[in-house]
């Protein structure tokens, strides 16, 4: 799946082919496969649907001007500096505000990676302006997504870290007695966290840190309008959609029903023509169709994954080769671990499967609730960093290539696979050794 992908093969076509050789190979008859493959197309319906519920939502928030608002500010900013101290400044300014929009994208206001197709395409002249490598706007913005839920127990966060992996962990280790409680999960994941913020520096510092030049290609807008100013009944409004769409989606655990509540009371605060409606969230639902589509298929590849038995053998095999030693068995999990979830893309829903396997490895080797805890949490970044099939990093990819300018293997997943995948192994690893 990896290798189709960097030659460029797409990459819901590259899933396809990916599993039918997988499950074939593994023994499996072409027709379990199929049948496997397409059982397994249903799971990936709730993450596509949710996907679409918050880019229509995302849609409607553009609709009160803060995507222009916070472009234009930076192109005016831009604009005044007129010394290569100044436009350093800037490009530091523009890092740390989409880290913020990144993680608060998962915590405050949960629109998940459906707010980038809004806010980065218009930003896009700034940094050709600043000939900004674009490959350090896809490592700020995946690190601000996977952060997000590695060490904030808030929306997605409290999804990750208490919902599935607490949860799995305890059902994996119930049978042994092993049980670990909420609020070790954000503490045991900081060590790997700052791990992917040295590798962030690192892109940022050194890698990406010469000029790109990039042409001004025209970017067609979604619509043209004319912006009203909002009214301060319409800002509260606004302010309670936002609002109401992370309680929504705390208490309910759904990010669909969440979106829509906040779309429906971005639609009653009169942002958007009534007739507008239909019209703006077929637009979202289009704006994260693709990302949609690859999550789907992923979640088929998964299925056939799954169905060929193979996983636990692999596990089987690194521990017939790592012997006695604690500081190999850490490193063989987390490596298979990035194997196992990376060619499915999504830590939310292999961190189960990973679970009920690493837990009574880890206890065999006499590894503490925290470490268990950081290994099966680092693996599961590591499916979603530098991962083809990750929203992590077709979200980027999807703001920064409407120009096509920016490839989405090269400029994205490799990236992002180099500067995070390599510095969670090594953290996640000092995390297990130490905790």
């Amino acid at each position: 799946m990896v290798t189709l992908s960097m030659l460029r093969v797409s990459v819901v076509l590259a899933l396809i082919l990916s599993a039918i050789v997988g499950g074939v190979y593994a023994g499996l008859p072409i027709e379990s496969v199929v049948q496997e493959f397409n059982d397994g197309l249903g799971s990936g319906a709730p993450i596509a649907l949710a996907l679409a519920a918050l880019g229509a939502f995302a849609v409607a928030l553009s609709r009160t001007g803060v995507a222009s608002y916070i472009s234009s500010r930076m192109l005016a900013v831009v604009g005044q500096s007129d010394s290569d101290k100044n436009i350093e400044k800037t490009k530091w300014g523009i890092y740390i505000l989409l880290l913020l929009i990144s993680i608060a994208s998962g915590t405050i206001v949960p629109v998940h990676i459906a707010f980038i197709p809004l806010l980065i395409p218009p930003l896009l002249l700034v940094f050709n302006k600043m000939q900004l490598d674009r490959r350090i706007i896809g490592c700020v913005i995946c690190f601000g997504i996977v952060v997000k839920y590695m060490i904030f127990p808030v929306g997605y966060g409290a999804i990750y870290l208490n919902d599935i992996l607490i949860y799995s962990i305890n059902e994996a280790g119930a049978e042994l007695d092993f049980l670990v409680t909420r609020h070790m999960a954000p503490r045991a994941m900081l060590i790997p966290a700052f791990g992917m913020l040295v590798g962030l520096l690192v892109a940022i510092m050194f890698t990406y840190r010469k000029k790109r030049v990039y042409s001004d290609a025209p970017i067609k807008a979604e619509e043209e309008r004319e912006e009203k100013p909002l009214q301060p009944i319409q800002k509260l409004l606004v302010a309670v959609a936002i609002a109401s769409t992370l309680i929504v989606q705390l208490i309910t655990g759904s990010m669909v029903f969440g979106g829509m509540v906040g779309f429906s009371l971005l639609a009653l605060s009169g942002v958007m023509r009534w007739s507008e409606q239909d019209t703006i969230f077929d637009n979202g639902m289009r704006m994260m169709a693709m990302v949609g589509f690859i999550m789907v298929a992923a979640a088929g590849f998964a299925a056939v994954m799954r169905a060929t038995g193979d996983v636990p053998v692999l596990v089987e095999q690194a521990v017939a080769l790592i012997g006695d030693s604690r500081a190999l068995a850490a490193l063989a999990m987390l490596i298979v671990g990035l194997i196992i979830i990376m060619g499915i893309g999504s830590s939310f829903s292999t961190v189960p499967i990973i679970a009920a396997i690493f837990v009574p490895m880890g206890l065999a080797y006499d590894f503490s609730a925290m470490a268990i805890i950081a290994l099966i949490g680092t693996a599961g970044a590591l499916g979603d960093a530098g991962s083809p099939v990750s929203d992590s990093t077709l979200g980027p990819t999807a703001g920064l290539n409407v120009d096509r300018q920016h490839d989405h293997i090269w400029d994205t997943v490799v990236p992002t696979f180099i500067h995070f995948n390599i510095p969670l192994i090594i953290f996640g690893w000092i995390a297990a050794m130490l905790l």
